[in-house]
């Protein structure tokens, strides 16, 4: 058996997840979404699986276009077309297993 090593040269087109190498998108997907942005804080959260649960269950109300839940800060960036009611928000929370500690 051998092994071939490829020895061409790699193109610098940032990272998979953009062409800017960075995992949060470009820019101009972030710069067309309008409405309200709302950090949150988030008990409880560990992992990946937290964040998608969050976030899955955020996404459900009415308005909201964009979240991003970050599992090490415990930070939730919810964006919707207007404020959201914060019960709302604590009930999906509270749903997806996890404690709405307040705005951030």
């Amino acid at each position: 058996m051998t092994a071939e090593t490829n020895t061409g040269t790699i193109e610098a087109t940032g990272s998979c997840c953009s062409s800017t190498a960075s995992c949060h998108g470009d820019g101009a997907t972030e710069a067309a979404q309008s409405g309200t942005t709302t950090v949150y804080l988030v008990k409880g959260m560990t992992c990946g699986h937290c964040e998608g649960a969050v976030s899955e269950e955020i996404s459900a109300i009415d308005g909201v276009t964009s979240v991003e839940a970050v599992a090490a800060t415990g930070r939730v960036t919810v964006v919707s077309a207007a404020p959201l009611d914060e019960a709302a928000v604590r009930a999906a929370v509270d749903e997806a297993g996890y404690e709405l500690a307040g705005r951030a």
